[in-house]
């Protein structure tokens, strides 16, 4: 599947223009990781585009996030790998392989620099850096949602947590407009 296609498919199964920004934001992340462990760029794109694409269908039957997904992505004949991904984002199975690890990190991190964006006076991705999210990381009151556990385990996956929220800053940035920060 090509990236247009899966960006038409994921309109199709997702209504929330936030969500659609999250998968949006989500996959580039996974490119810009792709490109820093010189790895499929496209694959991992596709496999941060379309990782929620069951969000809504399962928003009642949260068990059932990320299963639900497979099942729609297997039957757009998506590959393994991807759908291998999107179950381990939501731990409905193993993360073996580094785009699944990855995966599981970067989905969290959206949610973190959105909500330090959003804290900002001018509320811009552009407005903040490193240091400004690092201090929200330890602020457990802020962005209770955004799983520290989830993004720290970018040490699985051989990255400090400092390098890895500046990289998902800058994928971020790179695409703000799209995402309306």
């Amino acid at each position: 599947m090509d990236r247009a296609t899966a960006l038409q498919v994921v309109k199709e199964h997702v209504q929330s223009k936030n969500l659609i920004k999250h998968m949006l934001a989500a996959e580039a992340i996974m490119r810009q990781l792709a490109l820093h462990f010189q790895e499929d760029v496209e694959l991992w794109g596709l496999a941060g585009l379309v990782h929620d694409i069951d969000y809504a269908k399962t928003a009642d039957e949260p068990e059932r996030h990320a299963l639900v997904g497979a099942e729609i992505l297997e039957s757009l004949g998506v590959e393994s790998a991807i759908i291998q991904a999107v179950l381990g984002h939501a731990d409905k199975g193993p993360r073996l392989t580094l785009m699944d690890k990855a995966l599981y990190a970067t989905d969290p991190l959206t949610g973190l620099l959105v909500a330090a964006a959003l804290i900002h006076p001018d509320k811009r991705l552009a407005s903040i850096d490193v240091g400004f999210v690092l201090n929200r990381f330890g602020e457990k009151s802020f962005a209770r949602g955004a799983d520290r556990e989830a993004i720290s385990s970018c040490a699985d996956f051989g990255m400090e947590l400092e390098d890895f929220i500046a990289l998902g800053l800058r994928a971020m940035q790179g695409i703000s407009g799209d995402l309306g920060l």
